[in-house]
C-alpha cells in the first residue's frame, strides 16, 4: 500500500534531521582526536559504515529469496563508498564551503541519470525546480566560504565524482528494493559493501583504526546511528514512494538543519546569505515538487 504524502514527507524530516548531525558529530570528533588528515577523515567514513553494518548484522543470516535486487545492492553499496571516498578527499584540496556546494548538485545528475537510464522524463517545473533549489544550496555554500585550498581545480572535481556516486547509490537502492528486496536486505547488503571497500583506504595513506581517545569512537558510532541508519535508511525509504529527485532535493536542506543545530549547540549564528539561500532552496523544492505532481 503507497504510504500517505504526510508519513513520506515526515521520513524525510526525519532523514534530514539525522543527517544533519553528521557535520556536528565530524566537528567533534575531529576535536576529541586533533587529527584532520585524509587517514583519519577515511577512518570516519569506514567506521561509520562499519558500525553501521555491525549494527544490522541480526538477521543478516535469513534468506534472500528476492536475489535478482542483489546485485543492484552491491553495485549501491560500491557506489556508497565511491561517495564518501571522493567527497572527503575533496576537503582536503578544496574549501568545505565550494566542496558542499558541488556534492550537493546531485538532483541534477539524479534528474539526469534517471532520464537517460530509466526513461523518466522530468516536466519543465521540475527542471526549473531542480535549478532554483541548487541556486539555494549555492548561496548556502558560499555563504561561509573561507580559504581556496591547496589544489582547488582537483577537489572541486573530486566533489563532483562523490555527487555521481551518490546519484548512483539511490538510483541504484530504489531499483534493487523495486527487484524485490525489502528495505533492510538492501541496505545490509549495500553498508556492508562499502565498509569492506572503505576499510583498507586508511592503511593506504599512513592511518589505522586505533589509538584515539575513546570519545572519537563514540562520535563514530553516533555517526552510524543518526545520519546512517536514520538518515540514509529514510531517504532509501522514500525513494521506494517518490521520485529519487525529490528525495536528493529534501537532502539539499542538510546544511539549513545542520545550521540550526549549530547555532543550538555551539551559538553559531548564520549569515543573512545563507538564510537567504535557505529560503530560495525553499521555494526550488516547493517547484520541484509541484512539477512531479503534474
Amino acid at each position: 500500500m503507497r504510504p500517505s504524502g504526510l508519513k513520506v514527507a515526515g521520513v524525510l524530516l526525519l532523514g534530514i534531521l539525522a543527517i544533519s548531525f553528521g557535520s556536528i558529530l565530524v566537528r567533534l570528533a575531529l576535536a576529541a582526536s586533533g587529527d584532520r588528515s585524509l587517514a583519519f577523515s577515511l577512518v570516519m567514513s569506514a567506521g561509520r559504515m562499519g558500525f553501521a553494518a555491525l549494527l544490522l548484522l541480526p538477521g543478516f543470516k535469513s534468506p534472500i529469496r528476492a536475489r535478482g535486487g542483489i546485485p543492484f545492492a552491491l553495485a549501491a553499496g560500491a557506489a556508497l563508498a565511491l561517495h564518501f571516498a571522493f567527497w572527503i578527499t575533496s576537503l582536503s584540496y578544496t574549501s568545505v564551503a565550494a566542496s558542499t556546494a558541488l556534492v550537493t548538485t546531485n538532483p541534477v545528475w539524479v534528474t539526469l541519470l534517471g532520464w537517460l537510464l530509466f526513461g523518466e522524463r522530468p516536466s519543465g517545473l521540475t527542471l526549473l525546480g531542480v535549478g532554483v533549489a541548487l541556486v539555494g544550496g549555492l548561496l548556502i555554500g558560499l555563504g561561509d566560504a573561507q580559504g581556496g585550498g591547496t589544489n582547488p581545480l582537483l577537489g572541486d572535481l573530486l566533489a563532483l565524482l562523490g555527487a555521481l556516486a551518490a546519484s548512483f547509490y539511490f538510483l541504484l537502492g530504489r531499483e534493487a528494493q523495486r527487484r524485490g528486496l525489502s528495505l533492510l536486505e538492501y541496505v545490509r547488503v549495500a553498508y556492508t559493501t562499502a565498509f569492506l571497500i572503505l576499510f583498507p583506504l586508511p592503511y593506504l595513506f599512513g592511518g589505522g583504526y586505533g589509538g584515539y581517545p575513546g570519545a572519537v569512537y563514540l562520535y563514530i558510532l553516533l555517526m552510524a546511528l543518526l545520519p546512517q541508519l536514520v538518515g540514509h535508511t529514510s531517504f532509501n525509504w522514500a525513494t521506494r514512494h517518490i521520485s529519487p529527485v525529490l528525495v536528493t532535493l529534501a537532502i539539499l536542506f542538510e546544511p539549513v538543519g545542520a545550521s540550526l543545530l549549530a547555532f543550538l549547540l555551539f551559538g553559531e549564528v548564520p549569515g543573512l546569505q545563507v538564510i537567504l539561500g535557505a529560503l530560495v532552496l525553499l521555494l526550488g523544492v516547493a517547484l520541484a515538487v509541484l512539477g512531479g505532481r503534474r
